[in-house]
């Protein structure tokens, strides 16, 4: 891929190995694909990618990277031995022997035969693994919510920046067609001036306490202190380590965060194209209304939608309001509106159409649809939010510094301490 330059790259290596192999190698079973016979794609053009970190979700984003010809699976980094051995034995099922796997996703970053690594740890993991990926030359798709805090949403935009990297959030939503149709209802003004956007969140809670304490496993089993990572240390609980961490405030950044990482998110895009942030904050009792400086307002709510399926989401105008959710069904404020309507099949949840964008611009070189620098933007409101409800307080915020204006309670909210080796930013 672009980042190879030496004289002897990996794609003429892996050609004259896969050639090698069929002379050498003749006896063993060995999947067509993996020879690039048979149709496939040469093992010399195809986009090597890593897993770090392959749970429920992880395990259904890899499958649509599985399922594209130019993609070549090779190693899994996981704290956990069930999932790193599920991983590869689904993998070596395609791709034939051969893939590795390792408990410290440091020692897979190091490998420079890896284009691309799909990141789908839990979320107090996704910016610093992606910061550590993006320095050590790889592109990454990395599931939401792509930050935890407004510090890391910045610094995430910069590393990629400063690396020229590939960056795509799990964020789908924004290649899903129903949620781009009734963007462009907004964007070719076809509700007229816009007046308010919402966004189906969830509600902010989120909470300090500890589970209780549990014999904590063997290193190779579970890498418990390698699970908590960036965050403070606290007893091992199974509970964490099979998902049930959310709602825990060191792990998860709260109902806003959650969903608005997909809904925030598409209302900024479709309210201001990825040009602005809101300037006010008023905290709600399950949510937040912010305002930007042209008086458009964003509503993050949780409540009162019209069952069109999770993550909806309202485009408001003064010519009419479109809404629209997970089912891919749309509903309009008039026979006018009405009219424009098309026929939907992919759901929301769906990562096929996005993992197509990130793999094409990994070949490009272009900007993803959920590149780093927009998906930075849509995370601080959520996270400036949220601050907003935790204080109980409307809040004023320059998005030019990134600040809050005059509250240094609240600004001193926009960061969290990082445990050690992880204060990579």
């Amino acid at each position: 891929m672009p980042r190879q330059q030496s004289g002897v790259t990996r794609r003429r290596f892996l050609s004259t190995a896969a050639k090698a192999s069929v002379v050498l190698a003749a006896p063993a079973v060995v999947p067509a694909r993996a020879l690039g016979l048979d149709g496939n794609v040469a093992p010399s053009e195809r986009i090597t990618l890593a897993g770090l970190g392959i749970g429920p979700r992880g395990s259904y984003v890899l499958g649509c990277f599985m399922e594209e010809p130019v993609v070549q699976f090779v190693a899994i980094a996981d704290v956990r031995r069930d999932r790193r051995e599920a991983t590869r034995q689904r993998a070596e099922q395609k791709y034939g022997p051969g893939v590795s796997m390792y408990r410290d996703f440091r020692e897979m970053l190091a490998r420079e035969d890896i284009d691309a690594v799909l990141i789908a740890t839990g979320d107090r993991w996704h910016t610093p693994a992606s910061v550590c990926a993006a320095r050590a030359g790889k592109d990454v798709y990395c599931e939401k919510p792509c930050s935890m805090t407004i510090a890391e949403s910045q610094a995430l935009a910069e590393t990629f920046r400063r690396y020229g990297r590939i960056y795509q959030a799990g964020t789908q939503r924004r290649s899903v067609a129903n949620f781009i149709f009734a963007t462009e209802l907004c964007h070719t003004g076809k509700l007229g001036k816009l007046t308010a956007v919402h966004a189906n969140t969830l509600h902010p809670a989120t909470s300090h306490d500890w589970l209780p304490a549990e014999t904590e496993p063997p290193r190779d089993v579970v890498d418990w202190d390698l699970w908590l990572g960036p965050t403070p240390w606290r007893p091992f609980n199974q509970r964490y380590v099979d998902g049930g961490w959310r709602g825990f405030f060191d792990f998860h950044g709260g109902g806003i965060l959650e969903w608005g990482a997909h809904t925030v998110d598409l209302c900024n895009w479709a309210g201001t194209n990825d040009a602005k942030m809101p300037t006010l904050y008023e905290p709600t009792p399950s949510g937040c209304i912010a305002t930007y400086d042209d008086g458009l307002k964003l509503v993050m709510r949780d409540q009162d939608w019209m069952g069109l399926g999770t993550c909806s989401v309202r485009y408001e105008g003064e010519d009419g309001w479109v809404e629209t959710g997970d089912t891919g069904r749309l509903e309009f404020s008039s026979g006018r509106l009405r009219g424009q309507q098309r026929q939907f099949q992919e759901e929301g949840t769906s990562a096929v159409s996005h993992v197509k964008n990130f793999l094409e611009c990994v070949k490009t070189r272009e900007p993803a649809h959920s590149n780093a620098e927009v998906v930075a933007r849509s995370h601080i409101i959520c996270h400036a939010a949220y601050i907003a409800w935790q204080l109980g307080r409307t809040l004023e915020f320059d998005p030019v510094k990134v600040e809050f204006v005059g509250d240094a309670e609240a600004n001193r909210m926009r960061s969290r301490a990082l445990r050690d080796p992880w204060q990579l930013i």
